[in-house]
């Protein structure tokens, strides 16, 4: 099935105008209430079916064309495409790559249909960056397992359908080896969640989570028993293109909005867009933004192809998360205290921006990915 993505791409213009307008963010970022009635329309709209086979029932796209699904999402709502990555790239694509035939005969129809999202518990306490350090356990127990440990800044995990948690399911092992994936329902006997305030990002619920041997049975496990961290290896391909791709749809919305404000606001007799300092700023914003759209296209296609996109998919985060970063910091200068009010939408990408150098992998981390790529650092 062939279709536009650029009559797509006005679609959703006009879906997020209509059920999730600037007014409405504002006041769910505001409230801490995640716009979870857009996943309903996204499943009218046939969104999630992009990247499935028209055999498997889906419309036969490319990653290339829902990663900039992904971006117009983030234009309009950055809360929005982080829910939309959480059911394709957490859900659909973990699945996909990892999942047994029962899991994905349970869950991707659901997923299909917008009743929910997944959410990945990987993050503890004193496993962040270094994830290999994780310490939540997984015991086998006759058909089961038995699940104790603590997850903590968990994102969506309580309204999911689903979470992905990573347990050590082998006590000798250090790092990445003798890790693996459970699907655990949120409501499970013996999770307690408690939820983290943050100053950003706000619609994207976090939370810390225990884990009191929570029993699963093993036809929950995700994968190869002690592979979890290759399972999520893939998973993070996708993410991280998800990520990107919304990072750049909010990166241009900034702009966009500095540069409405230049044209607008008047000093000595002039508007401000014509001083040659805030004429070139504007332009390398832009560039910035045109330069990271390129790099997570080029990934997108990588994806497509089958390539191992290990530096490629670091690459895009880092430059995307740092680029958004730089251009909201901008951004909030030009705008001066334009920007700092509260019903500002500049304010809102400046606080949600600082979280993305540092979430689903840090800058010094991605750095580091890279430089082993290419023989250097760790890699020597």
């Amino acid at each position: 099935m062939s279709f536009e993505v650029s009559s797509l791409c006005d679609s959703i213009d006009k879906m997020m105008q209509k059920h999730l307008p600037v007014e409405e963010v504002r006041r769910r970022d505001a409230a801490g209430e995640p716009p979870d009635h857009l996943l309903e329309v996204f499943a009218d709209m046939g969104l999630f079916r992009l990247v499935m086979s028209e055999k498997e029932g889906g419309l036969g796209g490319s990653w290339e064309q829902l990663s900039i699904i992904q971006e117009r999402i983030g234009y309009h709502a950055t809360m929005a495409a982080l829910l939309f990555n959480r059911v394709t790239c957490f859900g659909m694509m973990t699945l996909i790559t990892s999942g047994s035939p029962t899991q994905k005969q349970a869950w991707i129809p659901k997923l299909l249909a917008g009743k929910g999202a997944f959410a990945l518990a990987l993050s503890e306490a004193e496993a962040g960056s270094d994830a290999g350090a994780l310490q939540t356990r997984a015991v086998k127990s006759g058909k089961n397992w038995k699940i104790t440990g603590r997850k903590i800044w968990i994102s969506g995990a309580k309204a999911a359908l689903q979470m992905v948690v990573a347990a050590r399911t082998d006590s000798k092992s250090r790092g990445g080896k003798g890790v693996t994936l459970f699907l655990v329902s949120p409501n499970a006997k013996g999770i307690s969640m408690t939820p983290l305030e943050k100053i950003g990002n706000r619609c994207s619920l976090s939370y810390d989570i225990g884990f009191d041997e929570v029993v699963v049975s093993d036809e929950a496990r995700l994968g190869v028993i002690g592979e979890g961290f290759d399972c999520l290896k893939k998973t993070l391909f996708y993410a991280r293109s998800g990520l990107a791709s919304a990072v750049v749809g909010t990166a241009q919305a900034a702009v966009d909005a500095a540069l409405v404000h230049a044209r607008e606001r008047k000093q000595f007799g002039q508007s401000i867009g014509r001083f040659q300092v805030l004429a070139h700023r504007l332009a390398h914003m832009q560039t910035d933004v045109d330069l990271a759209r390129l790099l997570t296209r080029e990934l997108a296609k990588s994806i497509d192809a089958g390539k191992d996109c290990t530096r490629l998919s670091a690459q895009a985060k880092l430059v995307t998360t740092e680029t958004l970063k730089k251009i909201t910091e901008q951004g909030m200068q030009i705008m001066a205290s334009a920007g700092y009010a509260v019903e500002s939408d500049m304010q809102r990408y400046w606080r949600d921006a600082r979280l993305y150098t540092f979430g689903e992998g840090s800058s010094e981390i991605l750095l580091d990915l890279i430089a082993q790529d290419i023989g250097v650092g760790r890699g020597i």
